[in-house]
């Protein structure tokens, strides 16, 4: 990095520390911690929530505010900026916030949570070249965020919900820098021998492939009495603490989780290797599902000269000519070695066990309802495929 951008780095840092504050306006909540919020007389932002970056603010007039928006470690980083806050705002006139974004450009199309607790789009006007994007909030209360915030709590939620689905307990595998714990839950019985897993939300701002896996692990946990000879390992939140503080792509540890996996230098990669080293031996992995989020619904597969006879029976047999086949959700695949030698679960699952080993990319706008629908149907497909595997 040069001495300039050194130098740029360090100037917003500082001014990321600093947010402009009055007394709590009158009519306005003033639960808020110090340090965590900006305010005039009529609005507050607050990023004192799971899920908000510490606060990059600056008021700019009374029902004006610019946030910064930065990634949690210096460059290179994948761009992918996160953000969160809440907002109140008294009287009748709308409120703008302005984010300029550093080391990344718009990509998200914003979303606020109103007071019924429903997510919807909210309208952005990015700048031409993208480094900075306005958007206008109507008065009243809300939250905003690049993708709707799915928390540990929310997995949490979930897992008891696949728990009370499929009579499966759920446990921890490990915990995490912060000291939130890595929780799975295994649908299936715990001899049979062939192995499914799979992981969600390495990347925290990855939401359409954690809303994707939810209901992929929906249609798995009522089937759970049924799963015969397999089971399946979940673990829907492996990067809790990135999560819960908003970054754009690592864990506490400055590491993005998937680029870790054969070094293990983490406790969230440790934690499913030492679950998996720890299996009987009458049990191996026979598949492996990553979920992600990128630009545009993909699953990232096996090359031809990586996969084997079986693993290419498999993919046919679940994937392979269904690209359109489901309303409002098409796909496509990608047949390749990605990120070869750079640590991806993808390429240690197959490298490891000689298995499929998949990306399931869910697109950043992708339809929600027609997701979820999807990975459904998807799930079931899944489960009936695995016999192309073979013994």
């Amino acid at each position: 990095m040069g001495s300039t951008k050194r130098h740029l780095w360090a100037g917003l840092a500082l001014m990321a520390g600093g947010c402009a504050s009055a007394p709590p306006p009158a009519g306005l909540s003033d639960a808020v911690t110090a340090g965590t919020a900006c305010r005039t007389s009529a609005v507050i932002i607050a990023f004192d929530f799971d899920g908000a970056a510490p606060a990059r603010c600056a008021v700019t007039g009374e029902r004006a505010f610019t946030l910064l928006v930065t990634p949690e470690h210096a460059p290179p980083i994948n761009p992918s900026p996160w953000y969160a806050f809440r907002y109140e705002a008294a009287g009748d006139a709308p409120v703008s916030v302005t984010l300029r974004y550093l080391e990344g450009r718009h990509r998200y199309v914003p979303k606020l949570k109103d007071g019924a607790g429903d997510w919807r789009d909210l309208a952005a006007d990015p700048s031409d070249d993208g480094t900075s994007a306005v958007l206008r909030l109507p008065a009243g209360k809300g939250l905003v965020a690049a993708q709707e915030i799915v928390t540990p709590g929310d997995a949490t939620a979930n897992l008891a919900k696949w728990s009370a689905a499929s009579n499966a307990p759920v446990f921890t595998l490990g915990t995490s820098h912060d000291g939130h714990q890595i929780k799975a839950i295994r649908l299936g019985r715990a001899d049979a021998p062939k192995l499914v897993v799979l992981l969600g939300r390495q990347h925290p701002p990855e939401v359409t492939g954690a809303i994707a896996m939810e209901a992929f692990v929906d249609a798995l946990a009522e089937r759970a009495g049924t799963l015969g000879e397999v089971q399946v390992l979940v673990v829907p939140m492996l990067n809790p603490d990135g999560v819960v503080r908003g970054h754009w792509r690592a864990n506490r540890g400055a590491i993005d989780l998937n680029r870790d996996w054969g070094d293990f230098t983490q406790p969230e990669t440790r934690s499913v290797k030492a679950w998996l080293d720890a299996l009987p031996s009458g049990v191996r992995p026979v598949l492996m599902v990553d979920f992600h989020s990128t630009g545009r619904n993909l699953f990232y597969v096996q090359g031809e000269n990586e996969a084997s006879p079986a693993q290419t029976r498999f993919l046919a047999a679940w994937l392979a000519g269904r690209e359109d086949a489901f309303a409002g959700y098409p796909f496509t695949l990608e047949p390749r070695n990605a990120n070869p030698g750079s640590g991806t679960s993808k390429n240690w699952f197959h490298q490891t066990y000689a298995i499929p080993a998949y990306t399931y990319e869910v697109g950043d706008n992708a339809d929600r309802k027609a997701t979820r629908a999807a990975a459904r149907e998807l799930a079931g497909g899944m489960l009936g495929a695995l016999a192309a595997l073979g013994e």
